[in-house]
């Protein structure tokens, strides 16, 4: 793995954070952008405020979770249904393209209003958020199927079932893996802005960065606490990745030779 360029463009992030903190802006705003050293000062060497952070991001953590699961549980469920009866995806369709284009930030106070402001509705946020690349991308996926794979399972009178489970299933895994990859930070951002509304029971990694944005004194926390929001997203979908490339990376490599 090259690792040259990211690492070059790190160092020249890095000397950019530097440059803003201690030239880049006029003198009385630099307290705005704190140094590197001072974020990872109090932020992050600092076990009291880790320690909070990191008992937010927990929270955010299994909102993201339990809300991915359920997208993909229901997104799956329905794209297969779509696939099997036109009447189906003709009456799902337009709500689920609906409820994609919906602003989400106008959603998230009715949510909330309706479902109260607590987990269960950073949860909902997260699954509306998210649901959609799964929809699209499985149906996709299931309807792409070459028509002389589904010949050949004709002459052998294969069943419904047998057809889903045997190859449109398995010819859609890589644009199913793709629609979990995008849903997985999907459901991160969802978490975090279902974080911003709903502020009943435990913090959020979310809460936490509303409340140091408030407080000048508190800034190298909100810094630290966006590093740590960020990292999340990059792992969850990171690990989606990786499973993908686990499960279907040797179907890739096989279809890449047979080519």
């Amino acid at each position: 793995m090259d690792v040259v360029g990211p690492t070059l463009l790190f160092c020249v992030f890095l000397g950019f954070w530097y440059w803003l903190s201690y030239y880049g802006m006029s003198e009385h705003r630099r307290f705005l952008v704190p140094p590197l050293h001072k974020v990872l000062d109090d932020g992050f060497l600092n076990w009291t405020n880790l320690s909070i952070m990191l008992k937010a991001l927990w929270l955010t953590t299994q909102v993201a979770l339990w809300g991915l699961g359920i997208a993909i549980l229901w997104g799956m469920s329905l794209a297969i249904m779509m696939s099997q009866a036109r009447w189906i995806e003709g009456s799902v369709w337009p709500y689920a393209v609906a409820l994609q284009s919906f602003p989400i930030l106008a959603l998230v106070p009715l949510i909330g209003v309706v479902f109260d402001y607590n987990f269960n509705a950073r949860v909902i946020v997260c699954i509306i958020i998210s649901i959609f690349p799964i929809i699209n991308n499985t149906l996709f996926g299931i309807q792409s199927v070459e028509s002389g794979h589904h010949d050949l399972l004709t002459l052998h009178h294969a069943s419904r079932l047998t057809r889903l489970r045997k190859l449109q299933l398995p010819a859609a895994s890589p644009a199913i893996f793709a629609g979990f990859r995008i849903s997985a930070g999907l459901s991160v951002v969802g978490a975090i802005v279902g974080d911003f509304f709903f502020r009943k029971g435990d913090k959020g990694i979310g809460i936490l960065i509303d409340q140091y944005a408030s407080r000048t004194t508190t800034l190298p926390r909100l810094y630290a606490a966006t590093i740590l929001a960020g990292a999340l997203g990059y792992l969850v979908f990171s690990a989606f990745g990786l499973i993908t490339r686990r499960l279907i990376g040797k179907w890739y490599e096989s279809a890449d030779l047979s080519g």
